[in-house]
């Protein structure tokens, strides 16, 4: 057990844990660099988001506040954009490059982009996998039957991970989509776009290392699983 604990340590926790604060900290910096740079057209990010969602025909979806930073999200259940206060109120490059992000999940949604209706449709699958991969777990090391219940754990965070993986496509059509509709319709200019770029691609990343972080911990499992049987 000691050599398995030391095995997650070395090769899950702590290359998780450097990929995703070095994710972070691409964010962070971008995010932080270009929330100080406006928008020479002075919109901010909830009236780019609405110029993007009715240019589309996507009158219907509202556009509202949400507390919290970094919490900017589309819902596609209550098909409704949520922003954060400094992206709804704020008129900067990355104000407008996230509302415009979150605005091409809406698209997405609109267009029945098959990737988008995988990931809701692993969604409530994902989140009772959650859920029962805490609770296997615990009761695994508590009960002394982690080598029963590790094929159990293995099948529940392959769900975990499949979200993931499929998650990461999603993110980077909409950053696509966003910084096509941005450009097309005069929302930034030319020179504003490496900075929408930078922004996009620095959230992007954080998914990334989500992903890398589950796809080393389902093998940490299987290897675990195939050790046992030794």
């Amino acid at each position: 057990m000691m050599l398995m604990d030391y095995k997650y340590l070395l090769f899950v926790m702590l290359p998780g844990l450097l990929i995703g604060l070095w994710a972070q900290l691409k964010l962070h910096s971008a995010f932080g660099k270009y929330s100080q740079v406006p928008v020479a057209s002075g919109l901010t990010g909830a009236r780019a988001a609405r110029r993007i969602l009715d240019d589309a025909g996507l009158n219907n979806v509202p556009v509202e506040e949400v507390e919290g930073q970094l919490t900017d999200h589309y819902d596609p259940a209550r098909r409704a954009l949520f922003l954060s206060s400094d992206n709804f109120h704020g008129n900067s490059v990355a104000a407008v490059g996230v509302a415009a992000h979150e605005s091409g999940h809406a698209l997405q949604h609109q267009a029945a982009y098959a990737m988008l209706n995988l990931r809701m449709a692993l969604a409530p699958v994902t989140q009772f996998a959650s859920v029962a991969y805490g609770i296997i777990l615990l009761l695994g090391f508590v009960m002394g039957l982690m080598k029963f219940a590790l094929p159990v754990i293995i099948v529940v965070f392959a769900i975990i991970t499949l979200f993931q993986l499929v998650t990461l496509p999603v993110e980077y059509d909409a950053s696509a989509r966003a910084k096509e509709q941005l450009f097309r319709l005069g929302l930034v200019r030319e020179d504003e776009r490496a900075g929408v770029s930078q922004v996009l691609d620095a959230a992007a990343l954080t998914y990334v290392a989500a992903l890398v972080s589950s796809i080393l911990t389902l093998l940490y499992y299987i290897t675990a699983a195939r050790d046992s049987r030794n």
